[in-house]
């Protein structure tokens, strides 16, 4: 659990709640949904079996458990990317000194879900792509919105993407994802993985990141599986 943010969202949930408002709370602290149209440059789909991407939208554990209800997503594990693998722990990513985001790597099946496809819902409901260093109650370099692609063609398509979002006017502020290549992913510790599912009641899940979920069921139902796939090992 985030300490400050534990505190605040604790606050703010006593002072709603005394005023019998507890639906209220849910929607003014987890980041506005909106369906964007999908991507015009995607890639297609590949031979293989399974393929990789990583994606940072603030606290990785709502990022995560949108994923793992994602129709096609083999695995979703939450860790640390765009620094050294020295400083790639909870402690250190913290102080927001170290380079690191708090990231996602997805594994998904490129048969039955694209590149451009996860993109689509990474920028519509797994957080807002228009907050700088920060998302919800999170604020910090560690928060930033980023992709690391895997690959020339994967930054290829993000670049095209948030160009095409941004020319559309789709959110009312640009776009400030950045797209960071070269980077290598670090799984977080264990207590981290799976995190929205063991623990469904924890306030700043409840406030925070169900909510992702609900609107990926309802914006994207044909992609929205309801038992989540689990980390690996954890």
């Amino acid at each position: 659990m985030k300490p400050f943010a534990l505190v605040a969202v604790l606050a703010v949930a006593a002072g709603v709640l005394a005023a019998g408002q507890s639906r209220s709370l849910f929607q003014a602290r987890h980041e506005e949904p909106r369906l964007v149209p999908a991507p015009e440059l995607d890639l297609p789909g590949a031979a293989a079996v399974t393929e990789v991407a990583v994606f940072a939208g603030g606290c990785f554990w709502g990022v995560q458990g949108v994923y793992q209800h994602t129709r096609g997503v083999i695995s979703a594990v939450s860790g640390y990317a765009g620094g050294e693998q020295r400083t790639a722990d909870y402690e250190r990513v913290g102080t927001g000194t170290t380079g690191h985001a708090e990231s996602v790597q997805v594994t998904f099946d490129p048969r039955l879900i694209s590149y451009g496809r996860l993109l689509q819902i990474f920028f519509s409901v797994a957080h807002d792509p228009t907050q700088l260093n920060r998302q919800g109650p999170d604020a910090g370099p560690q928060y930033r919105s980023a992709i690391f692609p895997a690959n020339a063609e994967q930054a290829n398509v993000a670049r095209a993407y948030i160009a095409q979002l941004n020319g559309a006017g789709v959110y009312p502020y640009p776009i400030v994802t950045t797209i960071e290549p070269g980077r290598t992913f670090y799984p977080a510790e264990k207590y981290h993985q799976d995190y929205m599912t063991r623990h469904p009641r924890d306030p700043y899940i409840m406030v925070n990141d169900l909510p992702k979920v609900a609107d990926l069921k309802r914006l994207f139902p044909e992609r929205y599986r309801s038992e989540p796939v689990l980390a690996r090992g954890s």
